[in-house]
């Protein structure tokens, strides 16, 4: 067949000699019912690729929401279009593929049926840049495929080619494919499915997803070369030589992905660079324990979920910012490879990684210190799944500093999946590590369970981390102690009430103990929350009974300790937002009551604004007054993010922060014109500043930096 012109309007005879997918039903808000509006699509297939037009039929196209006119820009409250195929038909894992009328490019990767770390997907209302390094769905995965869209008085449409050296699959020939679609008509909260899924699931839903026959994939081998090259300016204030120090650099790297089969996958990185990536989002502390700050390195982002095990933001047994950084500093990375994909039924991964030394000039002594050795990172991963949502697997992690063989880190790690009918799920680790020097309780391990229907939700949770449990390339956010935790939530529906769409009244317990016994802390939630047909909500007061067990002072604000005692609290909890489609919405919480020795008031509050489908901006701020008997104190972060898209791939971004925690004012921002796959050129501008007094700024870090990398495919 001819292909058909990827323009956004599917008037091509070969369309219509298509079969017609159609006939979708509604998981949200009235789960089984007909789809409100009428959808249509087709899909096609030569030996490059896979073609998929839709028809989104729209009896008021006026009231269509275009939303935000950026690559992988949040779904939840746009009309939109998603594909997910799982074209390893395991039932688990799949490629996300869909596109809003503004004809975005949307697209991610579904590990273990959407149930991890990450998130950013459809109908999470988060940020993908906010989201950990874990399974679950990869809106981060950026693939090699295009996409058109148009409106006119019927509605709107939708065209894709995804060619099949962007997927990944079993060998060559005749293939089944899981498939769903789903349809977001957004002025009424909608949510439609061609293969129907209860509501209390999504897309993600695999297990529940249909079927696509005769699908003929080549048995090709596919070659991508990604080339960078980069021009910077570096103004470094903290040297204390009386001047910035300045460093130009002029530099070239770059990845190249080799499809071993279609079902696997080699990719290398050399001399890597994350110039184009967004700072980090700054976080008040009000705790003796680690802030997460999750993975945003195109490199290390691709196929992450193979390689995620572990409790999310708890205890991540591989967490690939311990590669490359250290002190809030740049390693410098020499290059390695990646191994990702499928050999028969079981799910491989492997990843090396080796870092340069980073040294820095001490300005006291004059001397340079080590930040960080010459290291090399080591991952290996197998995964096998199983029917009914089960799985098992194993993980093996590793550093080496590659200058002295006595200074390393090994993780062992088992972990599995038990799926019972659809509502039941077992999970479990166990995990090891060897440090040179700890001999005492170097184990880990977590069992929990989660029952999840319509109309109830339940889970159990139990872990323990050994005395010297110690994953230096993963992410505890605490050391040495025992968690449980339950939770019971139960949904209730009013259909009677047009603009009301659910009640959610839930208790939660959750304790932490040290590992004699000892209640570090504890909290007993109890609320309910109101959600409204727009996606506004709204949660009654709650109730939160609080304990810190403190054995050790510690610092909590300048010239403010937390002195060693038990301190049992209760507090009263809201949240909120508004309908967060609308041009303007609002979304904040607060905390009001007993803290520590004293009391604490505050929270935080978010106005987001979206001008047409060009313009988006959102101003955070966030404020608490404590007041302890060891001291006083208020802290405060002031956080605005815009964006302007000239086009769905031209675009300008900025994210402006001062917190008075660290006293650090931040300017980043990112001018990027994209080509496929998240490549393109790339123009960055970062600015720190200390802030002294109230009359007195001090330079700390400037940069410039300029980066253009292009994707060519040498063989398809």
């Amino acid at each position: 067949m001819d292909p058909p012109v990827i323009d956004g309007i599917p008037d091509e005879d070969a369309w219509q000699a298509a079969a017609v997918i159609s006939d979708f039903v509604q998981n949200e808000p009235f789960e089984g019912r007909a789809a409100t509006e009428r959808t249509e699509v087709r899909i096609l297939y030569d030996d490059a690729a896979v073609y998929v037009a839709a028809w989104m039929f729209d009896a008021d196209p006026s009231a269509i929401v275009l939303g935000e006119t950026r690559r992988d820009a949040d779904l939840s409250d746009t009309d939109a279009l998603l594909i997910v195929l799982d074209t390893y038909l395991d039932r688990q894992n799949g490629f996300v593929f869909g596109t809003t009328p503004a004809g975005i490019e949307y697209d991610g990767q579904v590990i273990k049926e959407g149930q991890g770390g990450f998130g950013g997907g459809f109908g999470s209302g988060g940020s993908r840049q906010q989201r950990g390094s874990g399974g679950g769905f990869n809106v981060n995965w950026d693939g090699s495929w295009d996409v058109a869209t148009s409106r006119d008085g019927r509605g709107w449409y939708a065209e894709f080619r995804i060619p099949f050296s962007t997927l990944r699959y079993g060998r060559g020939g005749a293939q089944t494919w899981g498939l769903n679609i789903s349809r977001n008509i957004r002025r009424r909260n909608e949510q439609a499915f061609w293969a129907p899924i209860p509501r209390q699931f999504d897309l993600y839903r695999l297990s529940q997803a249909g079927t696509l026959h005769g699908i003929e994939a080549p048995a090709r081998r596919t070659v991508d070369v990604t080339p960078y090259v980069l021009g910077s300016s570096e103004w470094d204030y903290t040297t204390g030589a009386g001047g910035p120090a300045v460093n130009r650099v002029g530099d070239i790297g770059g990845d190249i992905k080799i499809g071993v089969t279609p079902s696997l996958t080699f990719d290398a990185t050399y001399n890597t660079d994350f110039a184009q990536v967004e700072v980090d989002d700054e976080q008040i502390n009000l705790t003796r324990f680690s802030l997460f700050f999750p993975e945003k390195r195109p490199f290390f982002l691709e196929n992450a979920g193979t390689f995620s095990v572990g409790t999310p933001r708890s205890v991540e047994l591989f967490f690939s910012r311990r590669i490359g950084i250290a002190d809030g500093l740049a390693v410098p990375i020499l290059g390695g490879g990646r191994l990702t994909g499928k050999v028969g039924r079981v799910t491989v991964g492997a990843l090396n990684i080796q870092t340069r030394r980073l040294q820095r000039l001490d300005p006291a002594t004059r001397q340079l210190e080590e930040i960080a050795p010459r290291n090399n990172f080591s991952v290996a991963r197998v995964l096998r799944e199983l029917p009914n949502r089960s799985r098992i697997g194993a993980m093996f992690i590793s550093r080496l500093n590659t200058d002295d063989t006595n200074d390393y880190n090994l993780t062992y790690v088992v972990d599995g999946r038990l799926g019972i009918g659809d509502a039941v799920s077992i999970d479990g680790y166990v995990a090891l590590t060897q440090t040179p020097g700890l001999v005492d309780g170097e184990h880990a391990f977590n069992i929990s369970g989660s029952y999840t229907t319509r109309n109830w939700e339940a889970g159990l949770a139990f872990r323990e981390l050994g005395a010297d449990f110690n994953p230096e390339v993963g992410f505890l956010g605490r050391r040495a102690y025992r968690f449980r935790s339950a939770r019971l939530l139960r949904h209730v529906r009013f259909p009677s009430i047009p603009w009301f769409r659910e009640l959610r009244p839930h208790i939660t317990y959750r304790e932490f103990l040290d590992l004699d016994g000892f209640s570090e802390t504890r909290l007993i939630h109890i609320d309910n929350h109101l959600e409204f047909a727009n996606g506004a909500f709204f949660q009654f007061p709650s109730v939160n009974f609080t304990r810190e067990g403190i054995k050790e002072p510690f610092g909590i604000a300048d010239g403010v300790e937390v002195l060693p005692g038990t301190y049992d609290n209760i507090d009263i909890g809201w949240r909120f937002n508004t309908n967060e489609s609308a041009t303007l919405s609002l979304a904040g919480s607060t905390n009001i009551g007993g803290f520590y020795s004293g009391h604490r008031k505050g929270g935080d509050i978010t106005l987001n604004g979206r001008f047409g489908y060009a313009f988006v901006m959102g101003l955070r701020l966030s404020y608490f007054d404590v007041d302890l008997a060891e001291g006083s104190f208020e802290t405060a972060l002031i956080a605005l993010r815009t964006a302007y898209s000239f086009t769905p791939r031209i675009y300008l971004q900025s994210l402006i922060q001062y917190s008075d925690q660290t006293d650090n004012f931040s300017v980043n921002v990112r001018f990027g014109w994209l080509n496929t796959a998240g490549t393109g050129l790339f123009v960055v501008y970062n600015d720190i500043e200390r802030v002294e007094s109230e009359s007195r700024w001090e330079a700390v870090n400037r940069s410039f930096i300029v980066k253009f990398t292009q994707l060519f495919h040498v063989a398809r």
